[in-house]
């Protein structure tokens, strides 16, 4: 803000008017960029009411607006200590037949954090599709939960869920996708680099669930990636089918190109332990360590979903500074929140200050 003196010469005067006028431009103008700019296409998005099954479904136009609305949330409540009840009065209903700890914590304190009270399930607890269907079940929570957060063993039971449920279905976790868990990733990076276009990521082991919905998703954001697997391990060919357009190549281990950012995860998912010496064979050289990141961006840093493995990842690595595995286990709350606030909730109820 200018200061202005009364004692001045009419030159001073003039040149200090212009100023004035020339600061009041430019304010005005960044206010106005700020209100369509920082509020990404708000108008436009649609999100209330809507399945989060897999982010193939959602436009980047609807991604950017979670990731904002994220990030939002996170400086409203974490840094300036507001108290934002939009969902009082509201219930979650969280389906899970795979335990967690960050599905489960972050979902829980985001939703209470905005008033609302979630109900944790588990298989013990509802007869989900085995002493009554799937169908039976979906039209009993529409009933009494404003929306649904499942994490199952299969894509399909979330599909069943999504059409017989009359309320919002979010995909927690299942055998094909994880899209929660991508957002806290790209909240995380966005965090960390500024940007996401143009940043090149590098998938390094299994061709699970997370990399599926990465690669469902990337290209959205003009990010660019690449994935080295195991042979037989490579993504579900249903998946990449479907998201040619986002995957650059199958990349063998030792050729990765340099990458701004490496992942991995669990070689051994739930429901994998028999498996697991096969899997721990397999996946022999694919380790990511120090020498892996010797081929990498000099801006390179590493992502890990958790729960991590020492054979995943070394510790070098893993609990070096370039390691941004803690941010990104916290981004799960901030990303859950906009999730449920934005399909229970009318779209542009919610305003920022």
């Amino acid at each position: 803000m200018f200061c202005f003196k009364n004692k001045t010469t009419n030159h001073h005067r003039s040149w200090s008017f212009f100023f004035f006028f020339l600061h009041i431009y430019f304010s005005l103008f960044f206010f106005f960029l700020f209100c369509r700019c920082g509020q990404p296409l708000q108008n436009k998005v649609q999100l209330k009411g809507r399945d989060l099954l897999t982010l193939k479904d959602f436009t980047g136009e609807d991604i950017k607006y979670m990731l904002w609305l994220s990030a939002d949330l996170k400086f409203r409540i974490k840094q300036k200590g507001e108290y934002l009840p939009l969902l009082q009065g509201k219930s979650l209903g969280m389906i899970f037949e795979k335990r967690s700890t960050r599905t489960r914590l972050s979902t829980e304190t985001g939703f209470a954090l905005l008033g609302g009270h979630p109900c944790f399930l588990t298989t013990q607890d509802i007869h989900l599709g085995v002493n009554e269907s799937l169908t039976d079940t979906a039209r009993v929570l529409s009933s009494m939960t404003d929306a649904v957060l499942a994490r199952v063993y299969k894509q399909s039971d979330l599909d069943i869920l999504a059409k017989e449920a009359s309320i919002p279905i979010i995909n927690g976790l299942s055998d094909l996708y994880h899209p929660i868990q991508i957002l806290a990733d790209y909240l995380t990076l966005q965090e960390h680099y500024g940007s996401l276009k143009g940043l090149t990521l590098s998938w390094i082991g299994d061709g699970n669930n997370i990399l599926h919905s990465i690669m469902m998703s990337a290209a959205k954001f003009g990010m660019h990636l690449q994935a080295a697997t195991p042979k037989g391990y490579e993504p579900d060919p249903s998946v990449t089918k479907l998201a040619e357009h986002c995957l650059t190549g199958m990349l063998v281990y030792a050729r990765t190109a340099p990458s701004n950012v490496l992942i991995t995860d669990t070689w051994i998912s739930m429901g994998q332990e028999e498996e697991k010496k096969k899997r721990l064979q397999a996946f022999q050289g694919y380790q990511v360590t120090m020498k892996t990141a010797k081929v990498a961006a000099s801006d390179w840093t590493f992502l890990h979903c958790l729960p991590r493995k020492p054979e995943e990842v070394e510790d070098e690595v893993f609990y070096s500074p370039r390691s941004l595995v803690f941010p990104e286990a916290e981004n799960r709350k901030w990303t859950i929140m906009p999730q449920v606030l934005t399909s229970i909730m009318t779209d542009g109820k919610y305003i920022t200050k």
